[in-house]
């Protein structure tokens, strides 16, 4: 069972960042989209994400945690090549922050600035997050196939965040923002797919054991599923932003349901692509845990903080539940 740790390690970090994809990324997208709203709908759009965003950057914190714990050689790697990306994301959840707070309290003359800085940042954070992930799948490598292909994904993500951000408008706001919602939604759906293809294109040949292990007989067949699943979603959810009838009727959150499966076929798919491997090409997860002796003492840290802040959200989510209102500050 000792043996094991390091795969339970994995599988919290990966969870939790997963996690942190779907619940902050409908945030990040509300933030990009504030823009689009008028006043009083910039207010409820705020209001709809305000009692979970603690919350939701709860799971990076873990995540981030989880590495640097269990997998400190990882960590160390990791943080330096993306030292620069790091930064710029958390200047951008830092603005976003500040903006969230101030963009009432500072007076309504100046609410247009906290509004474009709320914006900014959200857009600043997506685009580092994006680039990120891109540098982690071609190995932390800085080459120039590595940084246009980072460059791609960072232009993936916010398109990504803005559907679920568009797709948690439909299920919390009514009304003139809900048709405005479906809208943002159905522009946005086209570009993600794109975008989404791209990147299923260019993964396999800026990675030459990627493309071996999806490419190969068996895999091929028993890997088909992900992509038929993702497929279904997404031409899913073009299918139902063109059914009014539908959406009005109560069942906007599908949208967001077949946008989860986009993320979690995607999420299998990378972790097949690299497992053993936590930087692909360099260092297998193996080599890359800490001593036995430490993984036990954090194995029950992590198995007690893993249900505790899920229980957390989930307590949240029901608390706050329903459509969301105006925006109060008293």
């Amino acid at each position: 069972m000792i043996e094991l740790l390091p795969l339970f390690f994995v599988f919290a970090m990966g969870l939790a960042l997963l996690i942190y994809v779907l619940l902050d990324g409908f945030d990040l997208g509300i933030g990009i989209l504030l823009p689009f709203g008028n006043e009083r709908e910039k207010d409820i759009m705020v209001a709809s994400i305000g009692p979970f965003w603690d919350a939701n950057e709860t799971w990076i914190v873990l995540g981030v945690g989880v590495l640097l714990i269990a997998f400190p050689k990882a960590h160390g790697i990791v943080l330096t090549a993306l030292y620069i990306p790091v930064t710029i994301m958390l200047f951008g959840l830092t603005l976003r922050g500040v903006a969230f707070d101030f963009r009432v309290k500072a007076g309504d003359d100046r609410r247009s600035l906290w509004n474009a800085a709320f914006c900014a940042g959200s857009l600043t954070a997506s685009m580092a997050q994006g680039w990120m992930l891109g540098a982690y799948i071609t190995g932390l490598q800085n080459t120039g196939t590595s940084l246009a292909f980072s460059s791609l994904i960072a232009l993936t993500l916010p398109a990504l965040y803005i559907m679920l951000g568009g797709a948690w408008l439909m299920i919390k706001t009514e009304d003139v923002l809900f048709d405005k919602a479906v809208r943002w939604c159905r522009r946005a759906w086209l570009p993600m797919g794109l975008a989404l293809l791209l990147v299923s294109i260019a993964t396999p040949l800026v990675s030459e054991s990627i493309a071996s292990r999806w490419f190969t007989m068996p895999s091929v067949i028993g890997l088909l599923p992900i992509p038929v699943s993702c497929a279904i979603a997404y031409f899913g959810i073009g299918w139902i932003l063109q059914r009014p009838e539908i959406l009005h009727a109560g069942y906007g959150w599908l949208v967001f349901v077949a946008l989860v499966v986009i993320c979690l076929m995607a999420a299998i798919g990378l972790a097949y692509s690299i497992y053993p491997d936590i930087i692909i090409g360099q260092m297998n997860l193996y080599e890359a845990a800490a001593a036995t002796g430490s993984l036990v003492i954090i194995f029950w840290g992590v198995a007690i903080t893993l249900p505790l802040i899920a229980a957390y959200s989930v307590f949240v989510y029901r608390v706050f539940g329903g459509k969301a209102t105006e925006l109060r500050y008293d």
